[in-house]
């Protein structure tokens, strides 16, 4: 997991907050390294597993601990996980997340402390060679942070358009952008973070797409579909899934090839979307799309980012 400045900075707005973070995790826990949770006097974000554990980190935390606490979950916590943690907590705002600037972010938990000569090495290991250093050394901190946002647009705000930006609203490390036609498509509430685009033709608005960005189209019209589609083959897109049967691909192979896109263009859209092992319900089909797309996420990361880990 990454440090989001992002993310921090739409935290800091709602005021300063305590983060929790699994600074370590040894052998069966709830999380895993990495894992946070934000804690606010009357909010909390994220998790570190729910619980016994967690209520304790967030009564710690509005009672303005910080620094390290290591808990063994059986004979702290009386669970039977069998494993043990430690808990980095740590006061942000404004300020602090503001310092987050480099491709690694290191700090102390008890604020003042000199940097160990073990940090300065860990961190020109990670610079020089690719090494991923511990996230925990001497009561410092030292996380990556995380590269910009991947961007992912949904097409219809429809029963599975709704149920895929529900699925996906949590997740980090996605901008989302949702496309119908008019405002009432939309439901009252719509999650934060997700960025609602209105165009008569929704297709319209393909030009304003990154052109690394994953889609989804899943319109409430096999027309407007089979615009988006043609236009986005045209744009250049990271990732395009089209919501559909067997049929309606095949259909749609036709149509496109005669629109001038060749084979090899036409199959880099995937149709149909989701698990069909899952089933046709709008929330079976977000979490058959949600499930790929976080594998497929993680595996590029995984290839682009994953160095050697040190320690």
């Amino acid at each position: 997991m990454s440090l989001d400045p992002a993310a921090l900075a739409r935290a800091a707005d709602r005021g300063p907050f305590t983060r929790v973070v699994v600074a370590r995790a040894q052998g069966s826990t709830p999380r895993e390294d990495g894992a946070e949770m934000l804690v606010w006097a009357d909010h909390v974000e994220g998790t570190i597993g729910g619980g016994a554990l967690e209520f304790s980190a967030i009564t710690k935390a509005r009672r303005g601990l910080t620094g390290i606490e290591k808990i063994p979950l059986g004979p702290a916590m009386n669970q039977c996980c069998g494993g043990a943690v430690v808990l980095g907590y740590e006061r942000m705002d404004r300020t602090t997340v503001a310092q987050i600037t480099s491709d690694w972010h290191a700090r102390p938990l008890t604020p003042g402390t000199p940097e160990p000569l073990a940090v300065t090495r860990a961190l020109a290991r990670a610079r020089d060679r690719g090494e991923t250093p511990p996230l925990l050394v001497e009561n410092w901190l030292i996380e990556r942070v995380a590269p910009p946002p991947s961007p992912i647009w949904v097409w219809g705000a429809g029963h599975v358009g709704r149920a895929l930006i529900g699925a996906l609203s949590p997740l980090p490390g996605l901008a989302l952008f949702w496309a119908d036609s008019g405002a009432e498509r939309f439901p009252d509430m719509i999650p934060e973070g997700v960025t609602p685009l209105i165009a008569e033709n929704p297709a319209d608005l393909v030009s304003l797409a990154q052109t690394e960005a994953r889609h989804f189209v899943l319109t409430y019209s096999h027309s407007l579909d089979l615009e988006l589609c043609h236009r986005l083959l045209a744009h250049g897109f990271g990732g395009l899934g089209l919501i559909g049967s067997d049929s309606k691909w095949v259909r749609f192979r036709k149509r496109l090839a005669a629109l001038g896109h060749s084979d090899a263009q036409i199959s880099r859209i995937a149709c149909p979307i989701g698990d069909p092992t899952l089933g046709k319900h709008p929330q079976a089909i977000a979490l058959g799309v949600a499930t790929g797309l976080v594998k497929e996420l993680n595996a590029a990361q995984a290839a682009t980012g994953k160095g050697k880990r040190a320690g």
